[in-house]
């Protein structure tokens, strides 16, 4: 890729919104210009590239706080009625300049790890007790139901789980319920099921609070005598 050919199309998107240099993203969906043409080759960041074709940087992809990207995201949300996807947030920033790309969320890290941001960033602001609630029923995509996978040194997520046992239930914390349900059943006489788990980036924190909520109920270890209403309750929070 020529980089004059980068630089005319940069002055020509820019004539076509106003004045305004695009976005990275936006950029690269109208031109087919991918970063790989360009990155690390003629520009270390995009920027740069606004920067050499007259213009002054898209402060609006580069600038935004944490506190920023959060609102952003949380109006989107009551915007759709429930959490944006990335494809969402493409289609929001191709069609209102004023909004960040999907990659400037990135830095808020994995979506899971957005949701748990966004869930303590929207509980005191009025008006976005929704957001509240859709975060709380949030379930990430691309894993197994039992939370097999380790979670990142960076993402920080963990689970809290309900597994039974012949009629008395568990409550735990682990990185892989999938593995400690192993562990567990060849210590028990009777098969133990995962009946739900809680995603969370603070796993302590969490078993304790549920550990706290049925103390009244408890037996022995982290096993306690449920009922249904216990269960259901416990099985209607998917992310804290």
């Amino acid at each position: 890729m020529d980089k004059a050919h980068i630089l005319r199309e940069i002055k020509r998107t820019a004539a076509v919104n106003g004045g305004v240099p695009l976005g990275q993203q936006r950029f690269s969906s109208e031109t087919g210009i991918k970063p790989s043409d360009w990155r690390g080759i003629y520009w270390a960041r995009w920027s740069e590239a606004q920067q050499e074709a007259g213009f002054a940087p898209n402060q609006l992809t580069e600038a935004y706080e944490k506190t920023e990207l959060l609102d952003k995201f949380a109006e989107l949300a009551l915007e759709l009625g429930r959490l944006p996807t990335s494809n969402d947030i493409r289609l929001k920033a191709h069609n209102d300049p004023q909004f960040p790309c999907d990659t400037t969320f990135e830095r808020l890290g994995s979506k899971a790890r957005l949701v748990a941001q966004l869930v303590e960033h929207c509980r005191a602001k009025k008006g976005f007790e929704g957001v509240v609630r859709w975060c709380e029923e949030y379930t990430p995509r691309r894993r197994d139901p039992y939370c097999q996978s380790e979670p990142s040194e960076e993402s920080g997520i963990g689970c809290v789980y309900l597994a039974k046992s012949g009629r008395f239930y568990k409550i735990g914390k682990t990185n892989s319920v999938g593995r400690r349900e192993y562990e567990l059943g060849i210590q028990l006489p009777e098969r133990i099921t995962t009946v739900h788990i809680i995603r969370t980036d603070d796993p302590d924190g969490i078993e304790a609070y549920w550990h706290n909520r049925f103390s009244a109920k408890h037996k022995n270890g982290e096993w306690f005598e449920l009922d249904a209403a216990d269960i259901a309750a416990f099985k209607r929070r998917k992310f804290m």
